[in-house]
């Protein structure tokens, strides 16, 4: 497979590079790790007369924390971020899902926000972050706006971008204490089958809050309504619960059949991690293991 001609631009600056994709239109794209990008080119899924390369742009760059989150730029790197001590400390689950992201090869070129861009349906990221309830910074260096992650996401490949626009950073909540996340996800391939997120809150052995996300089996993370389920349960009535959710849950979404399998086979993967991903954060709330 061969790469069709371009040509590549590589502005320096976050102002810089929107404007210039402004100018290029669709003829343009911006590109930083490319893992995605360059593969469907190849394939012939995509032609682009002009990349604009983003790896100098020093505005996504960097991790930082800020007050109860943790700030984290676009162009960071998958492998940049698993080693992070600071997301590690504030979201100690997160180097955990990062580190299971496709290989280790991918994991050093590819992005955060490259990953989020593309919208790929199996995304570990993500299925996660909208989970831990995560919030992106899109801009043009000259305006910027806040958008929920669970609220990026329009389907298969498509983002609320708008073009010469640009993920900059992505802002996860630390996790306070008394609450647990758990990420599970499911491989027969290279991407993930399923990929299940779940964050608990327990107040003296009481669930006041919950969130579930499921992942990998549309076309964009699905919130299951069925968690509302959870809301008051303790430890004795935990496990049933549980099981309501998870079956409630796994007949709510409807899977798109691909090559990771039927739409059936999906559902009963849903129950079964929806099930080991609540269960897991309860015990990383609480400690306490069944």
């Amino acid at each position: 497979m061969k790469l069709p001609p371009f040509e590549v631009h590589r502005p320096s600056s976050l102002y810089d590079a929107s404007r210039l994709l402004r100018d290029l239109g669709g003829d343009g794209v911006p590109i930083n790790g490319g893992t995605e990008l360059l593969l469907a080119m190849k394939l012939g899924l995509a032609q682009y007369d002009h990349l604009v390369d983003l790896k100098r742009v020093p505005e996504l760059r960097g991790v930082r924390p800020i007050s109860t989150s943790v700030s984290i730029g676009a162009g960071m790197t998958h492998r940049e971020l698993e080693g992070s001590p600071v997301i590690a400390e504030a979201v100690g689950e997160m180097p955990r899902m990062l580190a299971e992201v496709a290989n280790v090869r991918v994991r050093s070129v590819g992005t955060i926000g490259g990953n989020l861009c593309f919208a790929d349906p199996h995304s570990d990221p993500a299925t996660f972050l909208s989970a831990v309830e995560a919030t992106l910074v899109l801009g043009d260096g000259s305006t910027s706006r806040r958008v929920p992650v669970d609220q990026f996401f329009l389907g298969a490949y498509e983002t609320v971008l708008e073009h010469g626009e640009l993920l900059v950073e992505v802002t996860v909540p630390a996790v306070p204490v008394g609450t647990g996340i758990a990420h599970m996800r499911m491989k027969v391939h290279e991407r993930p089958a399923v990929t299940v997120a779940a964050k608990v809150t327990l107040e003296r052995d009481t669930i006041v809050r919950a969130r579930l996300v499921v992942g990998s089996v549309c076309g964009a993370p699905v919130l299951p309504q069925a968690i509302d389920k959870l809301i008051g349960a303790s430890r004795g009535t935990w496990s049933e619960r549980v099981r309501e959710v998870a079956a409630a849950s796994a007949a709510a979404v409807a899977p798109v059949a691909d090559a990771e399998g039927s739409s059936r086979y999906k559902q009963a993967l849903v129950e079964v991690f929806v099930r080991r991903a609540l269960d897991a954060a309860l015990a990383n709330a609480s400690g306490f293991t069944r």
